[in-house]
């Protein structure tokens, strides 16, 4: 048994959560911006959730959910969660991503997980507030991890980490293997592997005993 943590935009879904929201208040563009620019390590991924947390100041609750049903996850995502659930692999989505979110796009595919760290947009009077909340602000994904790992009982080395960005950067450099999904270029280097699909990743996960094929 192992346990196997994704990320969630950009890896398990292709939905960017802070865009569907922006595109609710007319910030789409200036959320892009932002995600690009972390995503890329260009500036510390803190600053820019508080950023984009920010521009939804005053969102409402009711928009903020339609939001979130806009959520998917990405072809062939909700296949491989069920095949490793009944596998008896523990399955955690670690996510700088809001619960929502989430919570929608893998009720949508009638799929679940056994652990999802995420963070949350706090609502007061039926608005966003325009701050975020959760363990993965200032903590770091490799942290999510290792306590996934212990709650577990396997070694970390024993674990899987899939992302995409500079966020999953430390899980990845924990974990024992790290899978890349289609890595942005300052993540490449510490991927093990790279995929561009989840048919992709499902076929390392086979090679490397996850799975059986």
């Amino acid at each position: 048994m192992t346990v196997v943590a994704f990320d969630f935009d950009g890896t398990l879904s292709d939905s960017e959560m802070t865009v569907l929201l922006g595109e609710r208040c007319g910030v789409a563009a200036d959320m892009a911006e932002i995600t690009e620019r972390a995503m890329n390590d260009e500036i510390g991924y803190a600053e820019s959730l508080r950023s984009r947390a920010a521009l939804l100041e005053g969102l409402s609750e009711a928009d903020a959910n339609d939001a979130y049903d806009d959520v998917i996850l990405r072809a062939g995502a909700a296949d491989l969660l069920r095949e490793l659930n009944e596998a008896g692999v523990t399955t955690a989505i670690v996510t700088g991503g809001f619960e929502g979110g989430v919570a929608a796009a893998l009720e949508k595919a009638g799929v679940s997980v056994d652990h999802i760290v995420s963070n949350r947009l706090p609502i007061e009077g039926g608005e966003l507030t325009g701050d975020v909340e959760g363990p993965l602000i200032e903590g770091t994904k490799d942290d999510a991890l290792a306590g996934l790992a212990e709650d577990v009982g396997v070694p970390l080395e024993e674990t899987v980490a899939v992302g995409d960005g500079a966020n999953d950067l430390p899980m990845l450099e924990v974990a024992g293997l790290a899978i890349g999904f289609d890595p942005k270029p300052a993540v490449e280097p510490a991927c093990d592997v790279v995929v561009t699909s989840m048919a992709e990743a499902r076929d390392v996960l086979v090679e490397e005993g996850v799975l059986e094929s």
